[in-house]
């Protein structure tokens, strides 16, 4: 019987609630494409490595606490990414926590901004954003993307077509 009324009853909270319509909207590119909600627990030391997201993201921290080093998509060119075609291509090859200043020299240039997420806080992550993850303590994020833009690509595009034809 559930799955018989699912559909009538979506229908009918959006007809309520006109909140809840799909629309294109500052945080929505298109809502047809909407990709749900991930959740994540960290424990104390957990990190997610240097890397962007292609799409709008935003970040609800629900317990415990978090530290992001975010850097604007034009810090690209001191990152270090992995090459294109490379599994990892998204993420940085220095290693934050310790980082080989002498491989790689142009990380003293990369600028970055630091924050603490606490339980209740939200984040709002642009497109093409670079971020490096640590968890202070055990923690449970909930996070949702909103579509992809071409906000930034310029950077990001430089950075690969530099990359293609130095080691290619």
């Amino acid at each position: 019987l559930w799955h018989a009324t699912f559909p009538l009853r979506i229908h009918l909270t959006q007809q309520q609630a006109t909140f809840f319509k799909p629309e294109q909207n500052f945080y929505m590119v298109d809502p047809t494409d909407a990709r749900g909600i991930n959740c994540r627990f960290g424990m104390r030391g957990n990190t997610a490595e240097n890397h962007f997201a292609a799409s709008r993201n935003f970040i609800a921290l629900f317990s415990g606490e978090r530290r992001y080093l975010l850097s604007h998509p034009r810090e690209c060119k001191h990152l270090a990414l992995y090459k294109m075609g490379h599994p990892s291509a998204r993420h940085s090859e220095i290693d934050w926590s310790d980082p080989d200043l002498d491989s790689f020299p142009q990380f003293r240039q990369a600028k970055s901004h630091e924050i603490v997420l606490q339980a209740g806080d939200v984040l709002y992550l642009p497109t093409n954003y670079f971020h490096h993850i640590i968890s202070l303590n055990t923690n449970f994020q909930c996070n949702a993307r909103s579509g992809i833009t071409q906000h930034y690509m310029n950077h990001i595009r430089i950075v690969d077509s530099l990359q293609f034809s130095l080691f290619s």
